[in-house]
């Protein structure tokens, strides 16, 4: 007997692209069926009624007596009964196989969803990066246009700078050209004083000559004859009258003409330097510097070397008188003042201000070398001896010079080479006169 297995599958598939159908039916007269529903699947078997099957089998029965041996109804129901478990079994690993097709159609899907996903991605970062791609054509022609303007404004600063340094070489030319008047003016200018101061020694030797002598003269012709340490030891001596005195030099027997002021301030004091009508030149050397130069009863500077050894022998203190072209007179004194040696370049110390010229020393502290217009030793590179004239104890140039240039009434402002005292009248303003003069502290 043979056995017709006839099974109708209906199943919808979902897929990717979205569901499918199918179904595929057959006769389902005089046959057995048997259907199984999994999920959105449903599975039909058809079997044959016994019936058919007696027929069927007495057919075959009667086929197979002719051919074999006769066979029992027992082992045909055996045999029937066999294929029902063949079918349950195929039944169950169907079954499993449509488990695993909905893990696959679930995975299918969710593989459809994430791809969904992940193209919105994809098309939203592409757009992003066309928006970005936007902006840096932007900020590229941007960026190009400011290269641009700086190019531009790079080229109109390099024509400045070359305008600029054509403007400063031509300065630089008519500046040494100044300097080279200005020299030659300084040259003139102290020809001319020489000139001047002895014309007027000549007059007033004249005068001496053809006029009675005086009181003045009479006691500078005597007090020539006796010699003094300094001012102070003249005036204890009793000579107690202002004129020139004659003082030996220390440790020699050297004899240097001074002018001692006994009145001021009790009196004492030994004149080291004065200006008051710019009869003499004081743009000088080293040496005329060191030894002294001018005229006792005029103007003159006494010495560094007497000086030096003069201070450093006792505590002395120094006083710096001074006046202007208005009428107006002021002073600076120091409590302590020296010279060093000439190996030390004359370096000025002072101590202790007070005064009414000024609450800051003009005189630059610690204490500066002296220079003049053959030895410079001061602290700027461009020679302030030469530069402002005189010898002074210029720092760079700094705020005092009390040998500069001589200038008269109505020329003395602006002139920066001038008799400059920087804490009372300012840098430009030339004084008309002054006297420094020292003795001892413990007068």
């Amino acid at each position: 007997m043979r056995l017709a297995v006839y099974c109708i599958l209906s199943c919808n598939l979902f897929l990717a692209s979205g569901y499918t159908s199918f179904r595929k039916s057959t006769e389902t007269v005089g046959k057995k069926q048997y259907q199984v529903q999994h999920g959105s699947c449903s599975y039909t078997f058809l079997l044959p009624e016994m019936d058919n099957c007696r027929s069927s089998s007495s057919s075959y029965v009667s086929n197979a007596v002719q051919r074999d041996a006769p066979l029992d109804y027992d082992d045909s129901v055996q045999r029937l009964q066999l294929l029902e478990n063949i079918m349950e079994n195929n039944t169950q690993w169907l079954m499993k196989v449509l488990n695993q097709t909905t893990r696959l159609e679930l995975q299918l899907l969710e593989h459809s969803l994430s791809t969904n996903k992940l193209e919105r991605q994809i098309s939203d970062q592409t757009n992003e990066i066309t928006k970005l791609q936007e902006k840096n054509s932007l900020l590229e022609k941007k960026v190009l246009e400011m290269e641009d303007k700086h190019t531009l404004q790079l080229q109109s600063i390099k024509e400045e700078k070359n305008q600029l340094q054509a403007l400063v070489s031509r300065q630089n030319s008519i500046i040494e050209e100044l300097e080279k008047q200005l020299v030659t003016a300084t040259v003139n200018n102290s020809v001319l004083q020489k000139q001047q101061h002895d014309l007027m020694e000549t007059v007033h030797n004249l005068l001496t000559m053809i006029s009675t002598p005086n009181s003045k003269s009479s006691f500078v012709a005597k007090e020539e004859q006796i010699s003094f340490k300094d001012c102070a030891e003249a005036f204890k001596s009793g000579l107690t009258t202002s004129g020139i005195y004659t003082l030996t030099v220390p440790n020699t027997s050297e004899e240097k003409k001074t002018y001692c002021d006994m009145e001021t301030s009790g009196g004492g004091w030994t004149i080291i330097q004065r200006r008051e009508d710019g009869s003499v030149d004081f743009h000088r050397t080293w040496k005329e510097y060191k030894m002294g130069f001018g005229d006792p009863a005029g103007e003159y500077w006494l010495g560094n070397e007497f000086v030096s050894q003069l201070t450093n022998q006792n505590h002395y203190v120094l006083k710096i008188h001074l006046k202007d072209w208005e009428g107006n007179e002021a002073y600076s004194l120091y409590d302590h003042f020296y010279l060093a040696s000439e190996e030390q370049k004359y370096r000025i110390q002072l101590k202790g201000l007070t005064g009414t010229a000024g609450k800051i020393s003009s005189i630059s502290q610690p204490g500066n070398d002296f220079s003049t217009k053959d030895a410079d030793n001061d602290k700027c590179i461009c020679k302030c001896s030469q530069m402002l004239t005189g010898g002074w104890w210029f720092d760079a140039c700094g705020p005092s010079n009390l040998n500069g240039m001589y200038y008269p009434l109505r020329q003395n402002t602006n002139k920066f080479n001038g008799i400059k005292w920087y804490y009372w009248k300012g840098s430009g303003y030339s004084l008309k006169a002054t006297t420094m003069m020292i003795r001892p502290a413990d007068f």
